[in-house]
């Protein structure tokens, strides 16, 4: 299918390595421009070098952490007018509702909430006078069914999660389309650190913890990150239009909810 995006410009945040980098894979694959970022300059120009190779479009990276003001205003330097804005950002620690201060809810709130919406309004004004525009926050699961060791997380997305609620029907007469990604376990890093905690907390091998994660999936797998970018970039598409602030959960069935 032909998305209708090839030479859209598309801003990717936290883009070097997995679910952020397949969502810039699946752009580049449709033909758009990239900017990415990520904190890490070594493993971003690396990915950006092997997109390039694999896709033939332009990359622009910036190395810088999108949370803080300072980095976050020379992604927007470098990023200029994007038509395509895929926020994302590493979750707030895990723990339990003793665990947490007011700063903790701070930099949870900063991290998964504040930066996507300062984003958003540092991008969309030009992309309402266009008439074009796309943004999908990367989020997770947990807003629609909380996880009981990621209280900061199930705050802070709940958050944006509300906003991205008013502020997507406010825009979608003006031809800007908001809609937020849920992962669930996908095949990453991080989800690897995980399990080889899970293996070494329960003295199994790295094998069996994996093959206990995958079976609290209906699906009786991890999901990949090439699938997740591909649903990223149908949601940037020209086919889009008629979706507007929806939470699309992309996790197996692991969640159990109706709607």
């Amino acid at each position: 299918m032909d998305l209708g995006i090839s030479g859209k410009r598309a801003l990717v945040c936290a883009s070097s390595k997995g679910l952020g980098r397949g969502c810039a894979e699946a752009l580049a694959e449709a033909g758009c421009t990239l900017v990415m970022n990520a904190r890490g300059s070594e493993a971003l120009e690396s990915a950006a070098a092997d997109i390039r190779a694999a896709h033939g479009v332009e990359v622009v990276t910036v190395a810088a952490d999108i949370v803080d003001p300072d980095g976050r205003a020379r992604v927007l330097e470098a990023a200029g007018q994007v038509d395509i804005l895929v926020t994302n950002a590493g979750g707030p620690p895990p723990g339990i509702w003793s665990d947490w201060d007011r700063q903790d809810f701070l930099d949870a709130l900063d991290g998964s909430m504040l930066t996507p919406i300062a984003l958003m309004q540092a991008l969309m004004p030009a992309m309402i006078s266009r008439g074009w525009g796309r943004v999908v926050n990367i989020t997770s699961r947990s807003v629609k069914s909380p996880l009981l060791n990621l209280g900061l997380s199930n705050s802070a997305r709940a958050g944006l999660t509300g906003f991205v609620a008013g502020t997507s029907r406010q825009v979608a007469d003006k031809g800007v389309i908001i809609n937020n990604l849920l992962p669930g376990v996908h095949d990453t890093d991080r989800i690897g650190q995980l399990d080889r905690v899970t293996s070494e907390r329960e003295g199994i091998s790295m094998e069996e913890a994996r093959r206990r994660g995958e079976a609290r999936i209906p699906a009786g797998r991890y999901g990949r990150a090439d699938e997740f970018g591909k649903m990223c970039a149908f949601l940037c598409s020209a086919h889009a239009g008629y979706i507007v602030g929806q939470n699309i959960v992309l996790d197996g069935g692991e969640t159990f909810a109706t709607i």
